[in-house]
């Protein structure tokens, strides 16, 4: 990675951020280089927002990021990539006092305490990354999109993967996790041009292949069931090894050929097991890995369930743009600007991975120097490689004092929306009328 190719990428970039593009340029160079801020006028405090405050939320209100095009740019970045790893998951952002947003959802929330609500109310913003190495924290997210009131997160990853598989000229592996191992996301994908190794829940049943037609009544979809949580309902796997890993210590995997979920039978699954011994009797043994592989091209059972530990990457990417690039600190009042605001993301994320290579590593007194950088370390470099490459966006010119708000217009007090509720719930009993 060169100096150049980060150089050409930023201008690349620039010009698909539509109008503002200067304004959202520096506010993007800003939030890369902000270590605190406590609200969005914040950013325009960096040096390389030459701005005032306002255009902050200018930018926001203004820019139009050319989100396919983007994907496109990012794509192009994936030099010599013999078989792309992607993954995909959702996370939410809570906004729960923001009763003036519309399109508000309940989402789920992972909870730290035991017992505590793990519901929380705002958007769910569906990710497709792309895993560049065999490990690490590094996930470049190739689209980052906030999941409407009338999507599923399902719904919005088959359609995300789709969109990306057009593009691609390889045909990928895709990682998902247990929410999304379902008959739904096989049928919804099944068209489409990629691998898919996803996670089960364990108790799940899935069928068998059905027995040859006895010429009478109609044709079996389902053979013989396979609960995941009764082992008598197992038959004899097709494969099973034994590994010794470093880390995790001894390990059995199963695999059993040509199942299917019962609302997708057409499509025959691979049923994979990974089963992990204590190390000492005075420990359990860990809870079994359900996975399942739909696709072609199978790796070897030895090797493909280290490929599904690279899906937790994306988590890594969660918990960075929200604690480091401070993706859910500014308040925003609709959902087109939370939709602008998300899109930089994916910019920024790409960004500091071309250069890697460049900064020169920065640490606090109390971190450890690396020889592999991460995310936030090279985030926490690059605000001097920024004044060495320049920006792409034109200078500010002065255009005098806003007029403000006019003399006599009154001020109308804003629409409050009422939370959307998806699915629908179960009909109830309705009494009996009296005789």
């Amino acid at each position: 990675m060169n100096c150049e190719r980060l150089q050409r990428f930023r201008q690349q970039a620039y010009e698909l951020l539509g109008k503002a593009k200067d304004a959202t340029f520096e506010l993007a160079d800003a939030v890369m280089t902000t270590r605190h801020a406590e609200c969005l006028g914040d950013f325009a405090l960096n040096p390389v927002f030459r701005r005032q405050w306002s255009s902050a939320y200018e930018a926001l209100q203004d820019c139009q990021p050319e989100r396919e095009k983007l994907m496109e740019l990012y794509i192009q970045q994936m030099l010599d990539v013999s078989r792309p790893l992607l993954a995909v998951d959702h996370t939410g952002w809570n906004r729960p006092d923001a009763r003036t947003l519309k399109e508000r959802t309940y989402q789920h929330q992972a909870g730290a305490i035991p017992g505590n609500s793990s519901v929380g109310i705002g958007f769910g913003y569906s990710s497709i990354a792309w895993i560049p190495e065999s490990s690490g924290s590094w996930a470049l997210p190739l689209r980052h999109e906030r999941i409407s009131s009338w999507d599923t997160p399902i719904s919005k990853a088959a359609f995300q993967l789709q969109q990306v598989c057009q593009d691609l000229e390889q045909r990928p592996i895709v990682l998902f996790d247990r929410e999304y191992g379902c008959a739904s996301l096989v049928n919804q994908t099944a068209e489409i041009a990629a691998d898919k190794l996803m996670r089960l829940r364990s108790n799940l049943c899935l069928y068998s292949a059905p027995s040859a037609y006895s010429g009478r009544g109609r044709p079996c979809k389902h053979g013989d069931k396979f609960k995941l949580n009764d082992p008598h309902s197992w038959w004899d796997p097709d494969q099973t090894i034994e590994l010794n890993d470093a880390k995790l210590g001894q390990l059995r995997v199963t695999q059993w050929q040509n199942l299917h979920f019962r609302n997708s039978a057409a499509h025959g699954m691979t049923l994979i097991l990974l089963e992990r011994k204590a190390i000492n009797t005075n420990h359990r043994d860990a809870k079994p890995l359900w996975l399942v592989w739909i696709g072609e091209s199978q790796p070897e059972l030895e090797h493909i369930w280290q490929q599904y530990l690279r899906r937790f990457a994306i988590d890594h990417w969660y918990r960075f743009i929200k604690q480091t690039l401070h993706w859910t600190l500014p308040q925003l009042s609709t959902a087109e600007q939370c939709d602008r605001w998300s899109d930089l993301m994916p910019l920024l994320t790409w960004q500091l991975w071309l250069a890697t290579d460049l900064v020169r590593q920065y640490h606090l007194p109390w971190q450890k120097p690396l020889t592999k950088l991460t995310p936030g370390r090279v985030a926490q470099s690059m605000f001097s490689l920024l004044f060495k490459i320049g920006t792409p966006a034109c200078a500010p010119k002065l255009r005098g004092n806003s007029p403000g708000w006019p003399i006599g217009k009154s001020r109308q007090r804003r629409t409050r929306y009422p939370i959307v509720k998806k699915g629908f719930s179960r009909s109830q009993k309705q009494p009996k009328p009296a005789a």
